[in-house]
């Protein structure tokens, strides 16, 4: 569904989609507007206005990986506990999914036509998302060029 991007752009949509998520929330008229369903609403509402942080690294082995699970496992439990949030709620999950949806399209967009990022996201997301794109420049854009065929 969406634009064909290759599956480390589609995994790095979600990444650049989850701190607008944060920032901005859902609120119930976002979600009239979309027509979903009144029960939904109260789960489906996101009140926005949460910090987050996000890190990209030149390159990743065995030891920066395991810092990194290390300290978002420990940040997730215990800032969850303290702003009294559920830090494994599914329906915020699902709200990253659906920005997601507007990251693959601008990564689409710059690997495809060389278009440069867009309005539309905060400044932290469009300088993220620039630096991504040109710290992976010589990434194929069409996904069935990174696998030969069998």
């Amino acid at each position: 569904k969406g634009e064909v991007v290759n599956n480390h752009d589609e995994l790095m949509s979600n990444f650049f989609a989850q701190p607008d998520a944060l920032a901005y929330g859902k609120t119930p008229e976002q979600l009239k507007k979309e027509n979903v369903s009144e029960h939904l609403i109260p789960h489906k509402t996101f009140t926005g206005n949460r910090p987050s942080l996000s890190i990209l690294l030149p390159t990743l082995d065995a030891y920066r990986i395991g810092q990194l699970l290390g300290i978002y496992e420990h940040r997730v439990a215990v800032q969850g506990f303290v702003w009294g949030i559920n830090s494994f709620d599914q329906w915020g999950v699902e709200l990253g999914k659906s920005l997601a949806t507007q990251v693959r399209k601008q990564l689409h967009a710059s690997r495809v036509k060389g278009e440069p990022v867009e309005e539309g996201f905060n400044f932290s997301t469009k300088t993220l998302l620039t630096r991504y794109l040109q710290a992976t420049s010589d990434v194929p854009a069409d996904p069935s060029t990174l696998l030969p065929n069998i």
